[in-house]
């Protein structure tokens, strides 16, 4: 079994609402609420600027991912949210998905990506750790978190998976 993208739409931002809310303890340290809103995802994943997709295993969405090709403010793509449904989580999905983004970005030309992680959250630093991003510096978002940016660098060769 492998993961595939699928882009989220109008039409099925309502499972996108499910994954997020799957996981209230990153909603409460990320947005100060247990859970979310449609209309609050409906303007994260529904935009121009990122490019939104569901992480699928066979048929069965199973997580969501947000990202920009090029950070308006450091030219960089940057990774917004992977995010695997509670259900789904210790599996190694996580893992899979990165691993067929960074696939995608490297195809496309792509040599790096960054992303940010609330220093609270001591499980999404560990992961990102163990999947080779070092932490480049340190920056506060617009409601004064603390927000570790780290940034991976694409070997020269991605396998194609």
């Amino acid at each position: 079994m492998s993961v595939q993208f699928e882009e989220i739409t109008k039409e099925t931002l309502y499972i996108a609402l499910e994954m997020i809310n799957s996981n209230p303890e990153y909603n409460l340290v990320e947005n100060g609420i247990a859970l979310r809103e449609l209309a609050d995802i409906k303007e994260e994943f529904l935009n121009q600027e990122t490019i939104s997709v569901f992480i699928k295993l066979d048929e069965t969405y199973i997580g969501v991912m947000d990202y920009l090709l090029e950070n308006p403010k450091d030219q960089s793509p940057w990774l917004g949210l992977l995010m695997i449904h509670r259900d789904y989580q210790g599996f190694g999905f996580g893992a899979q998905a990165y691993a067929l983004y960074e696939s995608e970005m490297h195809n496309r030309g792509l040599k790096c990506v960054r992303l940010g992680v609330i220093k609270e959250n001591v499980k999404a630093k560990q992961f990102w750790e163990s999947l080779g991003f070092l932490n480049i510096k340190t920056a506060f978002n617009e409601n004064g978190k603390e927000i570790l940016v780290f940034e991976k660098n694409f070997p020269k060769e991605v396998l194609d998976l």
